[in-house]
């Protein structure tokens, strides 16, 4: 390191070419660099969707989620399974562990999926398998907005702008909601096929053998090769109403004797709507790695491009833009790096305006090299790497200031400027890499965080260890040569104005309190522990939590009716909760969705499937008001409580990974009625804990459902073969895709055959349905005895054991930690039988995952630490002084928590690990020099005196410049990065004064002696 510093001075032409070309590279990957809301990282998260329409959650969970499951469970490292069983539809989600290769689970999924598939009932309309990446979020939601153009003009305009966007670079996916899709409808005259004794099989029997599209070979005429074909698709209405049914006492029946054909739309599961006025969605997602900033340029020049074309009675509203939360983090985070970089120009005042000049030039160099590793490792520039730029900013000059601030030092004892870079520098050299070196170990463990929180904040320790690592390249090289140039010679040797100021409150304040100190070091310590001890106090009042809420512009209210409801009655509920919406204040536009969730716009909230009893509203505010935005929430919470027979839920964003809801506790057991009899009592329980809100009991109203009492002995007698029954019901209710319609340009659209959608389906129908036999056909009515009967609304499974899962939400105020433990306790009360028991999910549940590999961290850092120091003293004593600086900086951690009015986040345990580092690099400053005193002969008790004042002010600078450099985020109020801030900023204070008496104190109990110094020298 010693020549480093010596050629770095001495072959200057050669070290400027070096950082003139890093510089270089640093801007280029400031201006290339991706740009994006949060990190995005692979997901091990895959979701299979199941649709069986007619099936109700019974049959749903035996027939579709257990084969699946079963599938599912046996791959390797399968973290847990959760299926979700409702009319109709089956969602099974697979957790794989974090460490597992998604794109290779993806194809084992998928190859268990298709395995899986033939033996699943015949009738499933779609097999769908979902990935959970995050970046597929969608980062614009647009609207065609009209209140007179026809449904398949709005979807024909939406395909086409669909069209447009997905030749857009960088775009991965787009997709249209909530269109109007054509089809051709057959829909069936049940009274006149019951006067012909037609059971509505054989119509669909004749369509899909008519529309058969299948290759029937070649013949071959006089030598040339020519291919048959048959029917095909159907390609005009007539061929439709044309087809032979079946031939009935010497008459042909074809199907538009019995049927009406026509184009219609499909039954509109999907309500969707912009400001109130119709609308179709529009999304589009974005390629991993790509800069969201020039991509979202092109989509917007496509789209106004397009626009442009519309008729009058269309419109294009922008809507969601993920871009613009993306450009107010960053310009915020850019406004608090300006800050804090005039916060740390000042905080170097002592050091002179030339050397601060020298310190501050190291910034720039770092930060670019910095840049340039953190895109070469594949990382964006989003809220965690740039929050991590801004932390490293008030530790990245602290190694040039110990080095700018000992060539100074030098300089005044009358050293030539060349000498004193290079002698100077290699008299701290040790020392600053041994403090680099405590630093890294401080921050490396949290780059190998497990599950998702670990990988969501990985860009904040990566910025910080790269720039700060660039950091002691520069203070070795760069440092020492722009000093030798640019010091003075002739400076006065007791510095400048404001130097001679720190210096004398140093020798007249901290010289007789230090040696007050020494007179009496075990109770100087004693003390200092007694105060690090009692303010762990302050841990239960402070709480835990996870991550707090994003505060991004932008909420969701997600609407749920009781199981019954119809999309109207949805869609009903859903323009109320618009309406009280746009009450709210800041309000700039409206999304609403019935029959379906909001496409997915937040990285760890997935979209809802379609549900015909659940809808979303989703807002956006002009920005996120900190002191008014939550309580705007909480009067908007009460006004949508007046709606009768629904449940809305106001949900804001927040970071982490992904949750249910911030309380879930989940009732495991093997009957479905003990079940909802458990959950109705815990239901009670959780509404009557002190600070929950919006209890969601999903099996709160059982459903009650029309059985058709099918005769199963009569039905095989009459020669009706096994499933007609189910098949006939299923086509005249929910309806059956027979073939597709071909038009001339190559577009394909389904056909379907069931009753006619504009009359209702009333019980009488079911007399005037037949089924088919062996010989003809026979009434429905004749082999069923109807009868109403009650079932669940839904079945949820956890790995593969039947569960309910109540959901609560924390009221403004309340600590999710507390109310957690609260509820736990208020169910204990609860008398479980045998075979069911509880379990906690939600928060808690991710935050015992997520900080159970805090403790590994911690404890690498700790001994990765101690490696360190015993290395540097090669003395356990010696080591063990420097690490008792510790305790110091929690004191005062704890307190900056406490007065913010923050929780023991998981980003404020993140700023403990990082002050351990910090802590000891100042203590390693004072321990270093006192050795290096002793081995000139000087003795013990003066040694620690004089090494405790000449390294005051470079311990002072250096704790001032990250106070400085994190005091914009802790003022920013970001649940964020403010706790991860307060944290430091507050150890720090504590930790720089109470460590200048303790170290030394320490130091004089537990010194090595004369003879082990000199050993080591």
């Amino acid at each position: 390191m010693t020549g480093l510093a010596g050629f770095a001075v001495r072959q200057w032409q050669f070290t400027l070419v070096v950082f003139a070309m890093l510089a270089a590279v640093g801007v280029n990957a400031f201006l290339t660099i991706p740009r994006a809301e949060d990190p995005t990282f692979p997901t091990p998260i895959f979701t299979v969707v199941a649709v069986l329409p007619g099936a109700d959650p019974l049959d749903m969970e035996k027939l579709v989620a257990d084969p699946l499951e079963d599938a599912l469970d046996s791959l390797d490292n399968v973290d847990k399974i959760v299926s979700t069983s409702s009319d109709g539809l089956t969602l099974v989600t697979v957790f794989f562990g974090w460490d597992s290769d998604p794109d290779r689970k993806y194809d084992e999924v998928v190859r268990e999926v298709n395995a899986v598939r033939p033996t699943l009932p015949e009738g499933i309309a779609r097999v769908d398998i979902k990935r959970n990446e995050t970046s597929y979020t969608n980062i614009v939601q647009m609207a065609l907005v009209s209140q007179t153009a026809s449904g398949r003009e709005l979807q024909k305009r939406a395909d086409d702008l669909k069209d447009l966007l997905d030749r857009v670079p960088g775009v991965r996916e787009t997709e249209v909601w909530g269109e109007d899709m054509p089809q051709v409808r057959i829909s069936l005259d049940l009274g006149r096929m019951a006067a012909l004794h037609l059971p509505a099989t054989a119509v669909s029997d004749a369509l899909k053998a008519e529309g058969l599209n299948l290759p029937l070979g070649s013949v071959h005429v006089s030598g040339r090769r020519f291919t048959v074909k048959a029917t095909g698709d159907f390609s005009n209405l007539d061929e439709i109403g044309n087809t032979v049914v079946r031939a009935v006492e010497g008459r042909t029946i074809r199907v538009r004797d019995i049927a009406t054909v026509a184009w219609a739309a499909e039954e509109q599961r999907h309500i969707t709507a912009f400001d109130g006025k119709r609308a179709v969605f529009i999304t589009a997602n974005m390629k991993a790695g790509e800069n969201i900033i020039p991509v979202r340029n092109q989509i917007r020049a496509t789209a106004a491009s397009f626009s442009a074309s519309l008729p009058a009675d269309i419109t294009l509203e922008r809507g969601f833009d993920q871009s613009e939360n993306v450009e107010h983090r960053l310009s915020s985070l850019f406004r608090d790096f300006a800050i804090a970089l005039g916060l740390v120009m000042l905080t170097l005042l002592p050091l002179g305006i030339r050397a601060s000049l020298v310190v501050m030039l190291s910034i720039p160099l770092s930060l670019a090299v910095g840049l340039t590793l953190l895109q070469l490792f594949g990382y964006s520039l989003n809220q965690l790497s740039i929050a991590g730029f801004v932390l490293a900013l008030g530790l990245l000059v602290d190694d040039s200031i110990v080095v700018t601030e000992n060539i100074a030092r030098h300089l005044r004892r009358g050293t030539t400027r060349v000498q004193a870079a290079i002698s100077a520098t290699s008299e701290i050299t040790v020392a600053v890499v041994g403090c680099t070196a405590v630093l890294g170990f401080a921050f490396l463990p949290l780059l190998f965080l497990p599950e998702g929180a670990g990988k969501f904040i990985r860009s904040l320790p990566m910025a910080v260890l790269l720039t700060v690592a660039a950091s002691l390249l520069v203070s070795l090289t760069i440092i020492p040569f722009l000093a030798s140039r640019i010091l003075a010679r002739d400076a006065h040797e007791e510095g400048n104005a404001v130097l001679r100021f720190v210096m004398r409150g140093i020798h007249g304040l901290y010289r007789p309190v230090l040696h007050l100190a020494l007179m009496r070091p075990v109770a100087t310590t004693a003390l200092a522990m007694a105060i690090c001890a009692a303010s762990l106090l302050l841990v239960p009042r402070i709480g835990f939590s996870l991550f707090p809420p994003a505060e991004t512009p932008q909420f969701l209210i997600e609407v749920n009716l009781p199981d019954g409801a119809s999309v109207d009655q949805t869609a009903a509920a859903v323009r109320f909760a618009e309406v009280e919406a746009r009450a709210t204040p800041h309000v700039i536009w409206t999304m609403t969705n019935a029959g379906h969730g909001n496409p997915r716009i937040y990285y760890n909230v997935n979209s809802r499937q379609d549900d015909p009893r659940h809808g979303a509203v989703f807002v956006s505010l002009d920005r996120w008001h900190p002191d008014q935005s939550p309580q705007d929430l909480d009067a908007l919470r009460a006004r949508l409580a007046a709606y009768p027979g629904a449940q809305m839920l106001v949900r804001v964003f927040e970071n982490g990974p992904p949750v249910e809801a911030p309380v879930e506790i989940r009732i495991l057991g093997p009957e479905i009625a003990m079940l909802k009899e458990l959950a109705d009592k815990a239901t009670l329980i959780m509404e009557g804990t002190p600070g929950t809100r919006d209890v969601v009991n999903p099996v709160r109203l059982a459903r009650t459902d029309l059985d058709l009492g099918v005769d199963v002995a009569k039905a095989a007698a009459l020669g009706i073969p096994a499933g007609a029954v189910d098949r006939t019901v299923r086509l005249a209710f929910a309806g059956e895709q027979v073939a597709d319609f071909t038009e001339a340009n190559g577009d394909k659209f389904p056909i379907l055959i069931r009753l006619p959608f504009g009359e209702r389906h009333e019980l009488d129908l079911l007399n005037q349905i037949y089924v088919p036999t062996t010989g003809g056909a026979t009434p429905l009515a004749s082999v069923t005895q109807p009868h109403f009967a009650s079932g669940p609304a839904r079945i949820d499974r956890y790995q593969r054991e039947r569960m309910v899962a109540l959901t609560a939400y924390t009221q403004t105020g309340y600590n999710t930690d507390k109310v957690t433990r609260a509820v736990l306790k208020n169910l204990q009360a609860m008398a479980l039988p045998p075979g069911y028991s509880i379990s906690i999910g939600g928060e808690a549940e991710a935050r015992g995952k997520s900080f159970g590999g805090l403790g590994n961290a911690i404890l690498i850092a700790v001994f990765g630490i101690l490696a360190v120091l015993i290395l540097e003293f090669r003395s356990f004593k010696a080591s063990t002084v420097v690490a008792g600086v510790i305790p110091l900086g929690v004191v005062g951690g704890l307190l900056g928590l406490w007065l913010g009015g923050y929780t023991l986040s998981f980003t404020a345990i993140i700023g403990f690990i990082a002050l351990i580092g910090i802590e000891i690099k100042n203590s390693i400053l004072l321990v270093d020099f006192t050795t290096q005193l002793r081995r000139t002969g000087m003795p013990l008790r003066e040694a620690i005196e004089q090494a405790g004042e000449i390294r005051f002010l470079p311990v002072l600078l250096t704790s001032a410049t990250a106070v400085g450099g994190l005091l914009p985020l802790a003022l920013e109020r970001s649940g964020l990065y403010s706790p991860l801030a307060l944290v430091i900023i507050g150890g720090l204070v504590t930790s720089t004064f109470l460590s200048r008496l303790v170290t030394p104190a320490m130091y004089l109990l537990l010194a090595p002696s004369d003879k082990a110094i000199a050993e080591q020298a």
